[in-house]
């Protein structure tokens, strides 16, 4: 160990990225090569494990809201990974399987696994137990929680114009990285269609205890859910400023007239 050993551990505490790893002659030192293989065999796996949908379906159900399971037209694990834009698009069956489901909704959520079905296993069910109450409670009419196996982020779209939602939230496994295998991303779009674009819609990324916390999590996904549906739109044109109540208003409501560049806005506090 030398000298500077110590202040390197120091810093190590504060992040996990992999810093002031330690070297032997030209290479790096058998411990932190050993660290650095074992994520990256995390992160490949974590690609390949499929969904269990059946137990996320259980865990869900204890929520409340009916559970519909259906594909993409991927069909399987290789197909996906190679063809992204079959993820994107419902498989054949798949209408049949939603048609009983049609309604007028505020909102439906879409759970797919993405690049890593662990993250949305084990972060969907704990981040949607703090976001429903908060919708329900400002009156958000809420579709079914549908479960789609090889799903990509636009097959949320797909879905939502089959169960005629105004809009749809995708809770998705993302890109495993090698400190993070398991995070998990929401993607919000309001009046989703063939065609949307990803500028249409708000991404929080990074969901998971040890990134973006469920509760901090929730509160924006509820935050600019209620923006949408004052303001009727999503995307680029949307700016999340959930923070601002924390600032100094913390019962600030969004509504159609709130702005870009003044919603939420904040008023002096009231003696």
């Amino acid at each position: 160990m030398t000298s500077d050993d110590h202040i390197w551990d120091a810093l190590r505490r504060l992040t996990t990225a992999r810093i002031g790893l330690r070297r032997a002659g030209a290479g790096l030192a058998t411990a932190p090569l050993l660290e650095f293989r074992l994520a990256h065999a995390r992160a490949r796996d974590a690609v390949h494990e499929p969904l269990d949908a059946a137990r996320l379906a259980t865990e869900l159900a204890t929520l409340g809201s009916p559970i519909v399971t259906i594909a993409s037209a991927a069909g399987d694990r290789p197909t996906y990974l190679m063809r992204p834009d079959l993820g994107r698009s419902l498989s054949a069956d798949t209408h049949a399987a939603l048609a009983p489901y049609r309604g007028e909704y505020d909102i439906v959520f879409v759970i797919a696994d993405g690049l890593s079905a662990g993250a949305v296993m084990r972060h969907a069910p704990p981040l949607l137990a703090q976001v429903l109450p908060r919708l329900h409670a400002k009156g958000f009419n809420l579709g079914p929680f549908v479960l789609v196996r090889l799903g990509r982020v636009a097959v949320g779209d797909a879905v939502a114009e089959a169960l005629g939602a105004k809009c749809v939230a995708i809770l998705i496994g993302e890109r495993p990285g090698l400190s993070a295998p398991d995070s998990m991303g929401a993607y919000l779009t309001w009046r989703p269609h063939t065609g949307t674009t990803d500028a249409d819609r708000n991404c929080i990324s990074n969901i998971r205890p040890a990134g973006i916390d469920y509760h901090s999590a929730g509160f924006t996904i509820v935050h600019l859910l209620a923006a949408m549906r004052a303001r009727g739109l999503s995307g680029v044109g949307l700016k999340d400023e959930s923070d601002r109540p924390l600032i100094g208003n913390a019962g600030y409501e969004v509504t159609a007239s709130s702005t870009i560049r003044d919603a939420p806005m904040l008023s002096a506090p009231k003696a």
